[in-house]
């Protein structure tokens, strides 16, 4: 057993390298596009920008995190700061007791990720936001919005 222990041990030291050469991996795959520090900076903002938006439906005060273009991918949202201090206009009026708990962030360069429990609303919400960021203002959004249900096939939980 030992034997075939080391055998094993050995081809990987050996084989390891000629493996990798037929395979290689980009280094662009491996490395962020952005220093730590910038990634840092860009989470802040976004959820700088979900707390003064979405928690405090403030949109003046979130607006000012927005580029001078900002394009919405919900198709339920119009484009621009216009078309996001409408849509905070619209929590207020009818979904005034919302608020957004944050539960996982992520970066990526340029790209902020957030897992978000958003509650007080008329069905609670599992999201997926992701922002885009240019010069340290958010210029892009995507969303992708599920229910969370009563009852769950499993007892892992959304969060």
């Amino acid at each position: 057993m030992k034997h075939l222990v080391g055998i094993a041990l050995l081809s990987t030291i050996l084989m390891g390298p000629a493996l990798a050469a037929k395979t290689p991996i980009p280094m662009s795959s491996l490395v962020t596009t952005k220093p730590y520090a910038q990634q840092e900076q860009n989470k802040e903002t976004v959820l700088k920008f979900y707390e003064l938006g979405l928690n405090q439906k403030n949109a003046d005060e979130a607006a000012k995190l927005l580029g001078s273009r900002y394009v919405q991918h919900n198709p339920n949202a119009a484009d621009g700061v216009e078309g996001f201090k409408q849509f905070i206009a619209y929590l207020k009026k009818n979904e005034p007791d919302s608020h957004s708990e944050i539960k996982r962030v992520f970066a990526d360069g340029d790209y902020v990720i957030l897992h978000v429990k958003a509650t007080g609303r008329t069905t609670p919400v599992a999201i997926i936001d992701v922002f885009k960021l240019e010069e340290g203002k958010i210029v892009e959004h995507w969303d992708v919005i599920q229910p969370i249900p009563e009852k769950s096939a499993n007892t892992n939980g959304m969060f």
